[in-house]
């Protein structure tokens, strides 16, 4: 029996009444679940810190396995329907499914993301359905990534501070207890913008990028093992702005254009 938890996260913060400029929230969809993670909690930690930051509401997806074990292989039940992204202005993904193998289930979620929608790629996302014969969904991801180095602290490198996405973001900062991303193929449209030098591979490995697949923008980080990275600041603020500029709610000053900040109660 598949295990499904769908919970609206909606920030209500009022408006004075003499501001004139409303702007409704960004509709933002969490699909969450899976291996290796503690998803009862980063979903609350991605939830929370956001709707800190931004001007949006959450509506999250989190399946595991049969009888809520964590299964590899389970497909989550929205990507069944067709239209499974109607009504939102972004999917942010967090999951973690690498043994699917379903080609026409896999391509049906790219799709989505293909004719429009934005995406946010966070961490296992990128190893997600790798066994299916398919390069759909790694070309939204924008890179191709079939494994990873050991947990180990990452020295994070900015590539583009000059990035209203990377404004903000430290020239240099310490992701502690994180897993670095391996590298195979980055596609066509993937823009870097951090790195860190793999111990195993002898070589840089990019793990914050964008990349534009069909009409969709998209913003991804690879980093995000734990919750201790999920929550500090430095991550939460990196991801806010990813999402906002998958949604061209960023200025170029790496804040949300007005009407999109974070609403006061």
């Amino acid at each position: 029996m598949k295990h499904v938890f769908i919970i609206a996260c909606t920030v209500a913060f009022g408006f004075s009444s003499l501001r004139a400029d409303v702007s409704k929230p960004l509709k933002v969809l969490m699909v969450c679940g899976g291996c290796c993670h503690d998803y009862e909690q980063q979903k609350l930690i991605l939830a929370e810190g956001i709707s800190a930051r931004a001007n949006v509401e959450f509506t999250i997806v989190h399946e595991e396995g049969p009888e809520g074990k964590k299964d590899k292989s389970h497909k989550i039940s929205i990507y069944e329907k067709a239209d499974w992204a109607s009504g939102y202005d972004v999917v942010l993904h967090n999951e973690c499914f690498g043994a699917v193998e379903d080609v026409q289930f896999v391509e049906r979620i790219a799709k989505a993301h293909f004719d429009g929608v934005p995406a946010v790629m966070l961490h296992c996302s990128t190893h997600s359905y790798r066994m299916a014969g398919t390069d759909e969904w790694r070309k939204c991801v924008g890179q191709k990534s079939m494994s990873h180095e050991k947990t180990r602290d990452l020295h994070v490198i900015n590539l583009k501070p000059e990035h209203p996405v990377m404004k903000g973001f430290p020239m240099e900062w310490l992701d502690k207890a994180d897993e670095l991303y391996k590298n195979e193929v980055l596609y066509e449209n993937f823009v870097p913008l951090a790195k860190a030098y793999g111990e195993e591979t002898k070589k840089d490995h990019q793990l914050v990028w964008l990349n534009t697949y069909g009409k969709a923008k998209v913003f991804g980080t690879t980093m995000g093992h734990t919750n201790a990275t999920m929550s500090d600041p430095v991550y939460l603020d990196l991801v806010t702005r990813g999402l906002l500029w998958a949604c061209g709610k960023l200025g170029e000053d790496g804040k949300p254009v007005a009407g999109y900040e974070a609403k006061q109660k």
